[in-house]
């Protein structure tokens, strides 16, 4: 089956641009502009360090359906890999499912299909599979148990809630070993820029502070620290 494409995808302007940022100081500049519950919580891991993962994203929201059928519940999720869009993250919302939201067959389908990571609200299984794939994945929990006969997609591209974040489809994410910043699709070109000024600050301060400068004279004369 082909790729899928969106609004925002191989060639979109910013996804490039934050992959050489980081999350602290997206963060930051998020924070200095008044925004507001924009941090995924804490608990939502990358399963192995890696490099920074940045993208439009694309959302998953689900709920546990203990009735559902297994083929239902098989036939759903592929039709959820089938339409995953070239050049995104996938964020999941599984509705506190105690299941794996992602595996080792669906990470090598997204792979192959151009998406540029996942991260769920919930859990992860064929962890050392998807750890040689390469294939960035952040969750909160390992399990084996699948989603056979207990859960069910219930949107795809709507908007979804994790912890205090509300999450719209064609928001921007960045992800590191930090965290997880989401950044409304409003802001995004003026978070771009902030954080590359702001990078570039960061560096000057670190080459004063390396040259001998007292850091809170640093502080005082960037305004930064």
């Amino acid at each position: 089956m082909g790729r899928e494409t969106g609004a925002a995808g191989e060639n979109d302007p910013y996804t490039a641009r934050l992959a050489k940022s980081y999350s602290a100081v997206v963060h930051d500049v998020m924070r200095g502009m008044g925004l507001k519950d924009f941090t995924l919580p804490p608990e939502i891991r990358p399963i192995q360090p890696g490099p920074v993962l940045a993208g439009p994203v694309y959302t998953l929201d689900g709920k546990v359906d203990t009735s559902a059928d297994p083929h239902e519940t098989l036939l759903e999720w592929t039709g959820f890999l089938s339409k995953a869009k070239l050049g995104h993250v996938v964020i999941c919302q599984p509705g506190n499912a105690p299941v794996a939201l992602m595996g080792e067959l669906s990470a090598e389908t997204l792979q192959g299909r151009g998406v540029l990571g996942y991260i769920a609200d919930g859990g992860c299984r064929d962890v050392s599979f998807i750890e040689r794939l390469g294939f960035p994945v952040y969750c909160r929990f390992f399990t084996p148990r699948d989603i056979v006969g207990t859960w069910l997609p219930k949107g795809l591209d709507v908007p979804i809630t994790i912890g205090p974040v509300t999450v719209h489809p064609g928001d921007y994410v960045i992800a590191d070993h930090d965290g997880i910043c989401v950044i409304p699709r409003n802001h995004v070109a003026e978070v771009v820029e902030a954080a590359e000024a702001a990078a570039n600050t960061e560096n000057t301060i670190r080459d004063a502070i390396r040259a001998g400068m007292d850091p809170q004279e640093a502080y005082l004369k960037y305004g930064k620290f």
